[in-house]
């Protein structure tokens, strides 16, 4: 089954009655499943006290209908009481203040930050309160899925300005965490630069800003964004497998994921799978993206935007954290306009729907819930996001999120599993360095603008991607390894991915490999010592590099003059004579130490490209990526096609059209995008199939060994096809 959900309110406010009669219309409509989300400060609102009723009522209804339910805990949205039985629950901020919020609504974030789970005592709470809405809710076989988190994180620099948590116990845990890392203080004190007497005098550094660069800082970043949550998940999972007597799965979900980050592959493994939020008309696009320069957007690139960076960038991120074999899932899924305050956004076409859920397949999602059914009620989200109206029966989305969602359960076996195809290219994520970009200022919007623009090309280039981690590398899995914005890596992960070169991978490196260690200090030198030798360079010199024109989306001012260089084209030598690649922020050049030159900058080597066992290892001295989504120009596109071809990536479109792949057995899914805003008409190679079909039913063309394919401009299409 693909699980086609929808959520009901996220407020208590609205009737039973209603509710269910908005079950009754997605029942109807031919959903599978519905997400009910309970309030432990509602559920509790005295201690001990526990009320399902609703819930349970909301559940049976449910069962009456034959609709799956899909539970969601909100256990950031605490009960007054528990802040008064345990005052000092509170997250501390980095001024060493308590935070003083307590959610009355689920609004405006599910309760976040909410209580310090840490504390003993809440954690014990709340633990509690889970086994008893397990005990009471679990004996309902329709419910098919339990979610302990929505939107995992805490928010609290949006929400109350303030970094969290500072408080007593979760320093104690992240002293904790560093002894189990360092093993031993001298250790950390070799790695810090420090000359602590004992663990318990070790503090994490709690500036105003957390920016300040400092290898304590870098610590506390890993230990915030990936240990901390991740004990907080695996206590509510744990609770619910043991209690649960059917055993169902458990998941948590992102608002999106970070990318550039790794934290999402520790947190993916807290419990059975893992998903993320997708609102495509909202926050796609980034301020630096050539597109986003114009405040009135072109319908094009804003559609474009909304498909890849608002799902298939997501989902790819997604998908690559998971487990193998997970299921993927997108948790909550746009099904109406944005609505913030008094911005009320454009309400979704049927076309919009269809796109946003075809482009979500194509990343290997398995299972879509929309937020929410009926238009929201709370006066900060007034009548938004619903695939519903406030009021009436159905809608021309909600007809298209039926009609898709009919089709992908037609085909169970190759849409409900993780039937993902596989992808020749990995972009690589390191944890570490992105813990440590957190510290400077700017550096992790360069790791994340570089990252998702080495996404972007090669999704405009039809090559599909999957982010990897220096742990999982696999020559035989992935062909080349792109490594952005490296500013901080160890020496043990530039050992791996020199096993994965010589072992017969090909990795493509940006500017500065290593110019930070691992613990966060200057390198001598100013590259990894092991980056030396794996690419075959050192360091000559370094300078920021203007942008074209006089535009500044990423430069800083400069102190003096004559601190930057002019803006400039790499030119290609030796592999890549002819090629020509756009030099973004940094220009790094080298000395050969046994590479041969790629890049030239004037008579500069620029980038270089060493044969190493049975791999090449690529370094450029710039970030390329940016290219993807910035100053976007054929020739760089051009250079990067031909850098990927040298490693054995061919594109993976012939024509206009792009395709991705999932495989069951001898049964295929075919996903085509076509990126233009003009229909285009390709031929379709179908020999040795048996059968080919439009997911849809759409009419088909074939004539002998070819199909000829039509998309709509700015669409996706999908042929089911089955091989002899």
């Amino acid at each position: 089954m693909f699980p086609l959900g929808a959520h009901l309110s996220r407020e208590p406010r609205p009737s039973l009655d209603e509710l269910k009669r908005d079950m009754d219309l997605l029942k109807a409509g031919g959903f599978n499943l519905v997400k009910i989300q309970e309030h432990w400060a509602y559920d509790e609102p005295e201690e001990g006290k526990c009320d399902f009723s609703r819930s349970a009522e909301l559940i049976e209804h449910a069962a009456k209908l034959d609709l799956g339910a899909y539970l969601g805990l909100t256990c950031e949205h605490a009960p007054g009481w528990l802040w008064k039985k345990h005052p000092d629950c509170r997250m501390v901020g980095h001024d060493g203040v308590p935070v003083a919020y307590e959610a009355q609504y689920t609004l405006p974030a599910d309760g976040k930050p909410g209580p310090c789970f840490d504390h003993p005592g809440a954690i014990e709470d709340m633990a509690r309160f889970i086994g008893e809405l397990v005990r009471a809710l679990g004996k309902y076989e329709n419910i098919v899925v339990w979610n302990t988190w929505q939107e995992i994180g805490y928010w609290s620099e949006n929400l109350v300005g303030k970094r969290v948590c500072y408080c007593a116990n979760t320093v104690a845990f992240f002293r904790e965490y560093l002894r189990r890392k360092y093993k031993e203080l001298g250790t950390l004190n070799s790695a810090w630069g420090t000359r602590y007497a004992d663990w318990e005098a070790i503090k994490p550094v709690s500036t105003a800003g957390g920016r300040d660069g400092l290898p304590p800082e870098k610590d506390w970043n890993q230990f915030m964004n990936n240990v901390q949550p991740a004990r907080v998940l695996r206590r509510r999972s744990e609770v619910i497998g043991r209690l649960d007597p059917l055993k169902r799965p458990v998941f948590a979900h992102r608002s999106a994921p970070t990318i550039g980050s790794g934290s999402d592959w520790g947190i993916a493994r807290c419990q059975d799978f893992f998903g993320s939020s997708a609102y495509p008309a909202w926050g796609s696009g980034h301020g630096w993206d050539d597109w986003k320069r114009d405040k009135q957007p072109a319908r094009k690139d804003a559609l474009l935007a909304e498909a890849w960076d608002g799902v298939a960038l997501k989902f790819d991120h997604v998908r690559s954290a998971s487990q193998p074999k997970a299921a993927v899932w997108a948790a909550e899924f746009q099904g109406g306009p944005v609505s913030t305050g008094l911005h009320l956004g454009r309400v979704p076409s049927a076309s919009d729907i269809r796109r946003w859920m075809l482009s979500a397949v194509g990343s290997g999602v398995t299972g879509i819930s929309f937020w929410v059914v009926r238009a929201e009620i709370a006066a900060p989200e007034m009548n938004g996001f619903s695939l519903l109206d406030s009021a009436g029966t159905s809608t021309a989305r909600f007809e298209e999120a039926v009609r898709v969602g009919a089709a992908l359960n037609r085909h169970p076996d190759l849409f409900g599993k993780n039937t993902w195809s596989g992808a020749p290219v990995a972009i690589l994520v390191d944890e570490s360095n992105w813990s440590f970009c957190r510290t400077i200022p700017d550096a992790s919007d360069h790791l994340s603008y570089s990252t998702r623009g080495w996404h972007r090309m090669l999704w405009d280039a039809g090559i599909p991607a999957d982010f990897v981690r220096a742990a999982d590398l696999d020559p035989f899995r992935h062909k080349a390894v792109v490594h952005p914005f490296p500013l901080s890596v160890s020496e043990e992960t530039v050992a791996k991915l020199k096993a994965y070169v010589e072992g017969g991978g090909n990795l493509v490196s940006e500017a500065c490999p290593g110019r930070i260690d691992g613990h966060g200090f200057a390198n001598r030198g100013e590259l990894s010592p092991a980056a030396r030798d794996l690419y075959g360079v050192t360091h000559s010199a370094l300078t920021i590099i203007r942008e074209p024109g006089k535009e500044s989306r990423w430069t800083p001012g400069e102190r003096t003059w004559g601190e930057f260089a002019p803006a400039a084209f790499l030119s290609g030598t030796g592999p890549l004579k002819g090629q020509r690649l756009r030099a973004n922020f940094w220009l790094e050049t080298f000395d050969l130490a046994g590479a041969a030159p790629c890049l030239l900058h004037g008579k500069s080597v620029a980038g270089a490209m060493r044969r190493a066992g049975k791999g090449t290892a690529w370094i450029l001295g710039t970030l390329a990526g940016h290219s993807g989504c910035a100053y976007r120009d054929p020739a760089t596109h051009k250079a990067v096609l031909a850098i990927l071809k040298k490693c054995g990536v061919e594109p993976g479109r012939r024509g206009k059209l792009l395709l991705r792949k999932r495989i069951a057995g001898n049964k295929e899914a075919w996903i085509f995008t076509n990126p233009t805003d003009k229909p285009v008409i390709e031929p379709v190679d179908v020999r040795g199939l048996s059968s080919v079909e439009d997911l849809l039913g759409e009419p088909l063309k074939r004539k002998g060994k070819t199909v000829a394919l039509k998309v709509d401009a700015l669409d996706v299409r999908v042929l089911v096809v089955e091989r002899a």
